[in-house]
């Protein structure tokens, strides 16, 4: 082995020779190596932002978005506080609250804006949501009867401060004739203001709980919604299945993958989509070491046939040229994976830096964050490293054993 990795260094060395020949050679040789750097690098970037934006899912969006809901369609669900209790002590759960949700209207001066009224128990709703995380100013944990919290968008198209006074109109529907009733006037006062993001900034509205149930004429005891926080999120629609069979009212059951599925789908096409493409990127990166060693085998038959007649095994050089072709794909990942680190690592900041010069997000309003994330995880690197040797070693086995049938009598008798 030591003689095969002499030979391979001896070999390389006489590629870089001013030689015509010898020069391509040596230019296909650091092709395939930058290739491989480059394809390297990009995955692992791609990756630890795909597993950037998956973790912000978990962590930012699913920690406000309802992860399980339990919907009244009709009739409203009676005595709550029951219900919450028995639901919470259920495996799976770690906390359960009621909620009253209507759409409606945001008004404030001339300014209208369409809301989605969801009124909350304070003392219960952050059990099931880290909304609070994201607010200014009074906490939805905070809120009183006579107060509401609205997104940060909403606030801007309306153009009211905080400590100002909005009011809310509420539809109504006469339950007799079906007919739709003028809406119901609420002032409120601004008390808080929600900044996270995406779609939540231009639709949430909090109010209190028993504000709600007055102005749609409920009793204190009745919602039209029950809220879960799951333990597995990615297990939530598993467990709203079975622990709605611990409420006898009747119930849609609905979970973050009605809402939100798509996007985390989306997220998981987007990484199978990257694996492909960028090995298929590093594969050809590779089989450019078959090209390059091919020439090689043939421009150097006579040094072959020179070792084989001194006693040379065919193993000796197989491994000489398996080892020159890793040789390549050994700089390539090693620099890849180095710059792919350091790019995963910084590319939050690098993104912030790009959009400040562009002086435009690409992500404001398309997502539900407006920043690039990035999570490195160390398994993906280990994986990309694998694959891309073993992609080298398939690719170095043909002109290595290529050169092991040189024939030293017809090379040398010529």
């Amino acid at each position: 082995m030591l003689l095969s990795a002499y030979l391979s260094k001896r070999f390389r060395a006489s590629s870089g020779s001013s030689d015509e020949k010898n020069g391509f050679v040596s230019f296909i040789a650091k092709a395939s190596t930058i290739g491989i750097l480059l394809g390297v690098a990009v995955l692992i970037v791609a990756l630890s932002v795909i597993n950037g934006f998956e973790q912000q899912l978990v962590h930012r969006l699913l920690s406000v978005v309802p992860q399980v809901e339990y919907v009244a369609p009709n009739r409203p669900i009676d005595n709550w506080p029951d219900k919450v209790q028995k639901l919470s002590e259920q495996r799976g759960v770690t906390g359960a609250a009621p909620f009253i949700s209507v759409n409606g209207m945001a008004q404030y001066k001339s300014e209208l804006k369409a809301v989605e009224v969801r009124g909350v128990d304070p003392a219960l709703e952050s059990d099931v949501s880290a909304v609070n995380q994201f607010t200014h100013g009074k906490l939805v944990s905070q809120i009183s009867e006579d107060e509401i919290i609205l997104g940060q968008q909403i606030v801007k198209q309306l153009g009211v401060k905080q400590g100002e006074l909005i009011t809310l109109l509420i539809p109504q529907v006469n339950e007799v004739s079906t007919e739709i009733l003028a809406p119901k006037r609420v002032t409120l006062t601004l008390a808080g203001i929600i900044e996270m993001g995406g779609p939540i900034d231009s639709s949430a509205a909090f109010i209190h709980l028993s504000k709600a149930q007055s102005v749609l004429g409920y009793e204190p005891l009745q919602v039209t919604g029950l809220r879960l926080a799951v333990t597995d999120v990615f297990q939530a629609h598993q467990i709203a299945l079975r622990v709605g069979q611990t409420i006898d009212d009747y119930v849609y059951i609905s979970s973050w993958f009605r809402t939100q599925g798509s996007l985390y789908q989306d997220i998981q096409m987007v990484r199978t989509i990257v694996y492909i493409v960028v090995f298929l990127i590093i594969a050809v990166a590779s089989f450019n070491i078959v090209s390059s060693l091919v020439m090689e085998v043939r421009e150097k038959q006579a040094n072959i046939a020179i070792l084989k007649t001194m006693g040379a095994k065919d193993s000796t050089i197989l491994a000489t040229f398996i080892l020159q072709g890793l040789s390549q794909a050994f700089i390539g990942v090693v620099l890849g994976s180095f710059i792919g680190v350091i790019l995963a690592l910084n590319i939050s900041e690098l993104f912030t830096l790009l959009s400040q010069l562009l002086g435009s997000n690409p992500l404001e309003g398309v997502y539900f964050i407006e920043f690039l994330p990035s999570k490195l995880v160390w398994q993906d690197i280990v994986i990309t490293v694998i694959v891309t040797f073993v992609l080298a070693v398939l690719a170095t086995i043909y002109p290595a054993w290529q050169a092991t049938t040189v024939d030293p009598a017809k090379v040398l008798g010529n």
